[in-house]
């Protein structure tokens, strides 16, 4: 896979990972809860879990393509702040938006 194939991946993936918490009431789209539905906390904390595991996935295609460059407190940040942007449709739709029940 090229480099350009896979930073693409990666935020195919971030993408997807940010707006799962919000989409289901399943704690990571798959071990159902014992309550109906996940409260804000369970959602933000299930996003943290998520932002590192999509991180995790651009540092295994990073690490393929050659030396793994070291990152300071920055990286993290802008990484972070991007990681809320890509979860504001999910945000929306779960919480600004009104559902007929």
């Amino acid at each position: 896979m090229s480099q350009t194939a896979s930073v693409w991946v990666v935020l195919l993936v971030a993408l997807v990972a940010a707006n799962l918490p919000f989409f289901n009431d399943r704690l990571f789209g798959v071990v159902p809860l014992s309550t109906n539905a996940k409260s804000l906390a369970v959602r933000l904390a299930e996003l943290v879990v998520l932002y590192f595991l999509a991180g995790g996935i651009g540092l295994l295609f990073e690490r393929r393509a050659g030396q793994i460059a070291a990152q300071g407190w920055e990286f993290y940040a802008v990484t972070g702040s991007l990681f809320i942007v890509l979860a504001f449709p999910g945000f929306t739709w779960r919480y600004l938006m009104k559902h007929r029940h």
